[in-house]
């Protein structure tokens, strides 16, 4: 009935859950590393829910352009690479062209989740998505930042994270209507 897209994957914890536990949804997901294939394939092995996933092996980027418009009933965005250095900055997934592609495939009013532990990288966002003007959400206060959704379960990034006590932000957005 509906088709989400999640976007680096790592090992699979979050979009196995989620295959799990909404039965009615098919799913995408983009992932670049093998193990990270490897660990989401025995995920959905060992829970028989694998005839509903569909893996884009390769960076996110390649499939945007794929995919018809407003395809995309949610979008999970999940703990990317913060690229940290200056110079890197131009690698981060997030930024005017992929926001674009992002609101092109997204359903108008449905959800694009975001996750990350580096604050730099979070500001960086805040500003991208705000100035892209296709979705409303959190404002650049840490208090308007929602907390961890219900359906969302613990990944290994996060746990990595509040091991180093780096507090998790969750972002999420809703794409406005065209």
């Amino acid at each position: 009935r509906d088709l989400w897209l999640e976007i680096g994957f790592g090992a699979g914890e979050h979009l196995a859950h989620q295959v799990r536990t909404n039965p009615d949804v098919g799913f995408i997901g983009c992932e670049p590393f093998v193990q990270g294939v490897a660990g989401l394939l025995r995920h959905l092995e060992a829970d028989g829910t694998s005839g509903r996933v569909r893996i884009f092996p390769d960076d996110a980027r390649l499939l945007l352009d794929r995919l018809p418009d407003a395809s995309i009933g949610r979008l999970f965005v999940l703990f990317p690479d913060p690229w940290p250095k200056n110079r890197h900055h131009k690698r981060r997934l997030i930024d005017a062209e992929t926001l674009a592609g992002f609101a092109r495939i997204l359903k108008d009013g449905t959800e694009f989740r975001w996750a990350s532990d580096d604050m730099d990288y979070v500001e960086w966002t805040l500003e991208r998505v705000a100035a892209s003007g296709a979705f409303s959400g959190p404002e650049q206060r840490s208090g308007d930042w929602p907390s961890q959704p219900a359906d969302w379960p613990e990944t290994r990034y996060e746990q990595k994270a509040r091991a180093a006590g780096r507090a998790p932000v969750f972002l999420r957005y809703v794409r406005i209507p065209r």
